[in-house]
């Protein structure tokens, strides 16, 4: 009997997985140096990590579990040390900032750009790989790192198409937190599990309202899938204490730092934060940076475990369609904070930092929305093959298309069907087919098609654009870089 053959491996991505192609890779690519554009100009460094690292420099620190080995993609090395993708670029630069401490200046001011991998279960919109984008300076103690960070994240969102008025960065301090925690009773290592629980529930608190996150510091909540999640378990006068925190922005900074002064009483690490938060909207009022475009406010609290400090988010606020076509606002695109204990886990010494990430994938969307990306993308002019001898003409004639800064390419599929070649360029979204045949050759002219128009000749042009801008014209083979150049609107 013969063996049966091998099975062909299935042409699909792995689940959680994804593909880009073309105008997402550009749109993204031309979105980050953008950004890159902002960072530098505001002395930043840029870095590139492996994306591998070991578990151990990982760290516990990835999101709502327990464990290192847990949500990222990890594997056991020849020598025995488990190694794993890296889940975020901020654990990557701590391990650097430790490795590198004797080279690197202090404060240390690094942007990086690239993939992140989590072992988490996909949903909708949801991958297990996806970019960040983030800017951390290492080394500083001092609130106007945390200012700066604020007013950078500001410019970056102005920068990549986002205008003043359609988003908001929302500054609000650990410290303060801890210190109303401090006042509800909740200080100390015997509190640490339901400290967690109201963190948690105070980051949901856009998406509850205040009742959800009420009940979940409490005895706990149901959704309406009939899912119960355990709360905190705290009494009506605690959980007053708190939900007077997440309610305590006024309509200026100065009163909502009175109001949170009220909160914290006479808790020194309360205290401590509220003077921080003044600290800082001094430092951006100085700097032009208003309510319009950055505030204090409460509400934020960032779920991760490691911010110490001030900590950030930037919200977007105008109002797409959802995908039952009811409005919403878009939300979130970047978050981060002071996180002073990182670094300290591979030297044992304080190292202060501060950071932020911005959502990539997001913030694309949101620039998509706002019909800043996302547009036709021209493909290459695609000269055309009449002639398999002559190749050598077509690829002149492409040389110096290039050579003029003009994208281009010779169709190098079978050329005998000609139609063929023109639904190539078409599905390159080619804005211009060059054309020579032996005639033209003899004359020494070329034919020009122009494929936008020709697609819309029948449909929207008037005949006075049409004379204008004829959908097939023959000119000069010398001026063939002039007249395509023309064409392209050059």
């Amino acid at each position: 009997m013969a063996d049966k053959p091998p099975r062909r491996p299935r042409a699909e991505t792995p689940k959680g997985f994804r593909d880009y192609f073309g105008a997402e890779v550009t749109e993204r690519k031309a979105m980050l140096d953008r950004i890159a554009g902002v960072y530098h100009r505001y002395g930043f460094d840029p870095l590139e990590t492996s994306a591998v690292e070991t578990v151990e420099a990982l760290g516990k620190f990835l999101p709502d579990v327990d464990r290192p080995n847990e949500g990222v993609f990890a594997w056991q090395d020849e020598d025995a040390d488990w190694l794993a993708l890296r889940y975020d670029l901020t654990a990557p630069l701590a391990r650097v900032a430790a490795q590198y401490r004797n080279d690197l200046p202090s404060p240390y001011r690094r942007y990086a750009m690239g993939p992140v991998w989590r072992n988490e279960k996909p949903g909708p919109g949801r991958f297990r790989q996806f970019y960040q984008c983030d800017a951390d300076t290492v080394g500083s103690a001092s609130v106007a790192a945390d200012a700066e960070i604020c007013a950078m994240l500001a410019d970056a969102l102005e920068e990549v198409g986002i205008p003043r008025g359609d988003y908001v960065v929302k500054v609000n301090n650990r410290k303060v937190l801890n210190g109303v925690m401090e006042v509800a009773g909740l200080s100390g290592d015997d509190k640490h599990h339901e400290r967690g629980i109201v963190l948690r529930a105070i980051d949901k608190i856009d998406r509850l309202g205040p009742e959800g996150v009420r009940a979940l510091l409490g005895e706990g909540r149901k959704d309406e899938s009939g899912d119960f999640t355990k709360g905190a378990g705290l009494s009506p006068d605690q959980a007053e204490v708190v939900m007077g925190f997440t309610s305590a922005k006024r309509d200026t900074g100065a009163a909502t730092v009175a109001r949170l002064r009220e909160l914290v009483g006479a808790s020194v690490i309360g205290s401590e934060g509220v003077a921080e938060l003044e600290s800082i909207a001094a430092l951006l009022e100085a700097q032009g940076y208003g309510p319009d475009r950055i505030v204090l406010d409460p509400g934020v609290v960032r779920g991760l475990g490691y911010y110490t400090g001030p900590v950030y988010e930037a919200e977007l606020t105008f109002e797409i369609l959802d995908e039952k076509g009811r409005k919403r606002q878009f939300g979130s695109v970047a978050g981060g904070g002071r996180y002073d204990g990182l670094v300290k886990r591979f030297t044992g010494q304080d190292v202060p930092a501060t950071g932020v990430s911005i959502g990539v994938d997001r913030l694309l969307a949101a620039l998509r929305a706002k019909g800043r990306v996302g547009g036709e993308t021209a493909g290459p002019v695609v000269v055309t093959v009449m002639d398999r001898e002559r190749m050598a003409d077509y690829m002149s004639m492409v040389g110096e298309l290039r050579q003029a800064g003009i994208r281009a390419e010779v169709y190098l599929g079978n050329p005998k069907n000609f139609g063929n070649q023109l639904k190539y360029a078409d599905k390159r979204q080619s804005p211009v087919a060059v054309i020579q045949g032996g005639n033209e050759a003899e004359k020494g002219t070329v034919i020009l098609k122009d494929l936008i128009l020709g697609a819309k000749i029948a449909e929207s042009a008037t005949l006075e654009e049409w004379k204008d801008r004829p959908a097939q014209v023959e000119v000069a083979r010398a001026d063939l870089v002039a007249a395509i150049r023309k064409m392209l609107g050059q």
